[in-house]
């Protein structure tokens, strides 16, 4: 009888018949955690998180389970009830209640119902208690050999002190990340084990931050060696720029802006501050955020340039095209190199991340372990975020809480670059209702102000009040003028421009609805016929002016908010040649003629409102200057006080004050539509998607399929829950699950590609991302 048996396992047979035993894992687990949380003041609650999170693997009929004689038990409630009855430690309750079903609720009525007297006949999950006498259980643990200690300190702080949740919350998903980590490492380690014992898996390579530092001054020095035609005053002031990051980087950690004109080299001078600052006070890694694909894939070419000679895995991306899903059973090389990237990507072991803005941060918000387990590892580490303005206001107090709390408390810098710096610091008394650090960043480049007046490429001419300017009259200038990018703020503005333009020379178009290669393909043409001064017309939506690097001569900008007007801006003139003609480029900002509300001029309600603030500052001043600082810190506090950023979300509000872990990831979200990816038949990789389309059909999809897929994506909202009618989902390949369809990855159906527009399916203007 499994009663009487003194022999309890934790887990089934692993690939050589061995049994997990439920104190080894429990004891791992522990030491783990502890290990993941040693420069917390709470390591020893996550040893204690780690003992008891299976505790309810020491009933009898959970051991009936492991032998196919029961199902449907929570092992994990009598643990988290003995967490917080009798060590008082609250956050390891929370992560022990959450380790399989996800984080629930923090305040005092839902811990109360942690009590297994109230979870009987069954839980809110539909399960039974293995065993609905913890005591019982933790006293067999006790004669397996285990001890509990008391905490000597406790992540959560007690109840009468929760008026900061959002930094309270965050203590508890990182000892959550702790936990969830340490038992996912531990149980994989269980039955990947073989006839040499129970390895855990190969970790990832150490940030060698001075050996990285010299990598990119060899980087640097190449890259000025190409470059001798360089305009004196760029070059200027983008060794200007390099000499503050140097000099910041020796500050203690902390948070930290970084405000710089387009152009003038932040992406590698970040990344001189983060490698000389991790060096300079021993952080272990560097995550990069950035808003959008198209900044991801220029960065990680970089990047990868720079460390080409570094472990294949020291710059590891982890973004919807990464082609980090599920691996097959393949052992070949390439396999085996693919299969430790995705298990790298599981909890960001690795010494370079390369990232997005949505999977960081709703990370930090979210209450699933797939998504916390990564979080432990942005403890004692460098968070840079690129293009900073792009974070949405009704997200940005409780973001910089959150942040602003893993830096003051976890020995985490936190740097937001760009050109058009936020006035984040005027939200810092709402932010400290959320973290008591508030939000009080240092500059990293005190003098900016001369940095913008030293690299004043461009001159902007504003529309006058009620001046508009029709599609038929725009594509007469543009044919009067050889080189120009005209940025649209809707892509059915974009293409009834390219209308106009029809067999006009020279004439290309920018959007996220061409996959990234046919991107790339276009970008080339364009600097190609830019520099050999031929006739060049791009016309684009705004994902031209995420960092991407072309330098016009003049820009037409739909009005827009004042920063996506400056980032136009950052597209004219940006090398500075003209400067040395006597000239500045030229900006014309237009209002387009159109009728109707705002629906036909903007993509979203919340863009549409920054453009009315721009409009209102327009209005009262008569000229806005785009190359100052203090302009942009006038518009943002005007664009605050417009939209009440302290209490926009109510919701989200009313979520953090109950710590409703699930209420505040379900809303907190970046973007409020889900994606999906679509192959694409772009004429000139026709072959390869043949390729593609064959090996999907043949042996369904796998990581190394959407990592080669990547190229020829084009990623589309999902409008509905079933799949477009143009497209048919991709055969998802065997794993030891079966086999399926993916959710995420489709493959075009019919001639809905084309070469100038790209993705042009039925329902288009309903899918696209701009």
């Amino acid at each position: 009888m499994a009663g009487m048996d003194t022999t309890y396992f934790a887990h089934s047979d692993n690939a050589i018949g061995e049994r997990h035993l439920l104190r080894t894992h429990l004891q791992s687990v522990a030491t783990l955690a502890s290990g993941f949380a040693n420069t917390t003041p709470w390591a020893d609650e996550a040893n204690l998180a780690g003992l008891l999170h299976d505790l309810g693997k020491y009933a009898d009929r959970f051991q009936a389970r492991l032998r196919g004689e029961d199902s449907g038990l929570d092992h994990w409630s009598q643990g988290a009830w003995l967490a917080l009855l009798k060590h008082r430690a609250k956050a390891a309750a929370l992560a022990i209640q959450g380790h399989h079903v996800g984080l629930r609720r923090g305040d005092a009525p839902a811990l109360k119902r942690l009590n297994p007297a109230t979870l009987q006949p069954r839980t809110p999950d539909g399960l039974e208690l293995s065993d609905p006498d913890p005591d019982k259980l933790e006293r067999r643990a006790l004669v397996d050999g285990l001890i509990f200690s008391m905490p000597v300190t406790t992540a959560l702080p007690r109840s009468n002190d929760m008026s900061r949740p959002v930094a309270a919350m965050l203590d508890v998903r990182l000892l959550f990340s702790c936990l969830v980590d340490a038992d996912f490492l531990d149980t994989e380690a269980h039955f990947k084990g073989d006839a040499n014992g129970k390895p855990l898996r190969n970790a990832g390579p150490e940030l060698d931050a001075p050996l990285a530092l010299a990598a990119l001054d060899r980087y640097m020095a190449d890259l000025a060696r190409g470059n001798r035609e360089q305009v004196a005053n760029v070059k200027q002031a983008r060794d200007s720029l390099w000499q503050s990051a140097v000099l910041a980087a020796e500050l203690a950690p902390g948070v930290f802006t970084l405000t710089a004109p387009t152009g003038s080299g932040k992406t590698l001078a970040m990344l001189r501050f983060a490698l000389q600052h991790a060096a300079r006070h021993g952080l272990r890694r560097i995550v990069l955020a950035v808003p959008f694909l198209t900044v991801i894939e220029q960065t990680a070419r970089i990047y990868r340039d720079v460390f080409a000679d570094f472990h294949e895995n020291f710059v590891l991306e982890h973004h919807s095209l990464a082609g980090l899903g599920e691996e097959s059973e393949k052992r070949d090389a390439e396999g085996a190199q693919e299969c430790q990237r995705r298990l790298l990507a599981e909890n960001w072991d690795a010494p370079i991340i390369l990232t997005t803005n949505v999977q960081l941060l709703e990370s930090l918000f979210s209450n699933r372990p797939s998504s916390c387990r990564k979080l432990h590892r942005l403890m004692n580490s460098v968070i840079l975020f690129d293009e900073a303005q792009s974070l949405p206001q009704h997200l940005a107090v409780p973001t910089l809480a959150a942040l602003s709390h893993l830096s003051s408390a976890y020995r985490t810098t936190v740097m937001f670059a760009t050109a058009t710096q936020p006035a984040f610091d005027a939200l810092d008394a709402s932010v400290q209702q959320q973290a008591a650090a508030g939000w009080k960043p240092t500059e990293a480049v005190p003098k900016h102000a001369d940095l913008f007046a030293a690299l004043q490429r461009v001159s902007v001419r504003w529309p006058a009040s009620g001046e508009k300017l029709g599609w038929n009259e725009l594509s007469g200038r543009l044919r009067d003028t050889p080189q120009a990018l005209v940025v649209c703020n809707l892509k059915r503005h974009a293409l009834t421009l390219l209308k106009e333009l029809d067999g006009e020379d020279g004439v290309f178009h920018l959007s996220t609805n061409l996959c990234a290669e046919h991107r790339r393909a276009v970008l080339r043409t364009v600097r190609e016929r830019l520099q050999a001064g031929q006739p060049c017309r791009l016309i684009s939506t705004q994902c031209v002016e995420a960092g991407v690097d072309v330098d016009f001569p003049t820009v037409y900008r739909a009005f827009a908010p004042l920063e996506a007007i400056a980032q136009a801006a950052g597209r004219c003139n940006r090398e500075g040649r003209l400067n040395q003609h006597g000239r500045l480029g030229e900006v014309v900002v237009f209002e387009p003629v159109e009728d109707g509300n705002w629906r036909r001029f903007y993509p979203t309600r919340a863009y549409f409102q920054a453009a009315e603030v721009t409009r209102s500052l327009l209005t009262q001043t008569g000229d806005l200057d785009i190359g100052s600082p203090e302009t942009f810190r006038r518009y943002y506090r005007a664009l605050y006080d417009a939209n009440h950023s302290g209490s926009q979300s109510p919701e989200l509000t009313e979520a953090l004050l109950a710590m409703d872990f699930v209420e505040v990831a379900k809303r907190y979200r970046l973007i409020e539509q889900g994606t999906i990816q679509v192959l694409v038949p772009w004429a000139a990789r026709q072959d390869e998607f043949s390729r593609l389309r064959a090996e999907a059909e043949r042996e369904g999809i796998s990581a190394q399929w959407m990592r080669r897929a990547q190229g020829l994506a084009v990623s589309v909202y999902r409008t509905t829950e079933s799949a477009p009618s143009w497209a048919i989902p991709a055969k998802l390949r065997w794993n030891k699950q079966g086999a399926g369809v993916s959710d995420e990855w489709f493959i075009l159906e019919g001639d809905y590609y084309d070469e100038t527009i790209g993705l042009n399916p039925p329902d288009g203007p309903r899918v696209f991302i701009a």
